[in-house]
């Protein structure tokens, strides 16, 4: 099997290149100020993974799922009906909660608990906001923490998951910043960190250096928007 590879396409998007040859895409927003254009009109699409409502994570899910669709997409039961409602193109699978697993193209998605809010922009309720690990074909385990704060219980998914990196929000005021993301990672025990959420606009003043202060001896895997990193 190939090595998996993870691309940033700016604030929380990335493209998942699996070790079996999927491409999965979390919290896909191609309308983001820093996706590169070479990345907003993709190829294919094997799954779509998505943490919780707000715009700036759902933004491209239902014209990618209606480009490549039906497909798997992996977001919590009522998110995923409200998708659906708004023209999706999924799989007739019902969303999981949290704990809960889906399996999707031989890639293993779990959600686990967040600390944010999640609702669409007229103010519909969409569930609760997740995180999301990532069990890929080789055994390789990545965390996305979505949008939240640091929590004592992100201690838990460490033991259990034992993610092998972490994709972390850094940008602060929506998110935590990278003091509270130092501690995260602490607390995950995971000793590769991939920063997001960050430098979008100006209010998300969080930056990598920080995190690196903050966290020494921790690999911050900075990326620049359109750039790929090997997991």
């Amino acid at each position: 099997m190939a090595d998996a590879s993870l691309t940033w396409l700016g604030h929380a998007s990335f493209r998942l290149d699996t070790p079996g040859g999927k491409r999965v895409y979390i919290d896909p927003w191609f309308d983001n100020p820093k996706c590169p254009d070479s990345e907003k009109e993709p190829e294919r699409c094997d799954v779509i993974a998505v943490t919780h409502g707000h715009s700036d994570h759902v933004g491209s899910v239902v014209e990618l799922s209606k480009k490549f669709g039906p497909l798997p997409v992996v977001a919590m039961i009522e998110l995923k009906g409200w998708l659906q409602g708004q023209g999706a193109q999924t799989d007739e699978l019902p969303g999981p909660n949290k704990g809960g697993t889906v399996e999707a193209e031989g890639i293993k998605f779990t959600l686990t608990n967040a600390f944010h809010s999640s609702s669409s922009d007229d103010g519909a309720y969409l569930g609760e906001a997740a995180g999301i690990v990532v069990g890929l074909e080789n055994g390789t385990t990545i965390y996305f923490a979505g949008d939240t704060c640091v929590f004592g219980d992100m201690q838990l998914i460490g033991r259990i998951y034992s993610p092998d990196v972490a994709v972390l929000p850094i940008g602060g005021h929506f998110t935590m910043d990278p003091r509270e993301a130092a501690v995260a990672v602490e607390l995950l025990g995971v000793k590769r960190v991939v920063p997001c959420h960050y430098g979008t606009f100006p209010l998300l003043a969080g930056t990598p250096d920080e995190l690196r202060q903050q966290a020494p001896g921790v690999d911050v895997l900075v990326l620049e928007p359109g750039e790929t990193v090997a997991l």
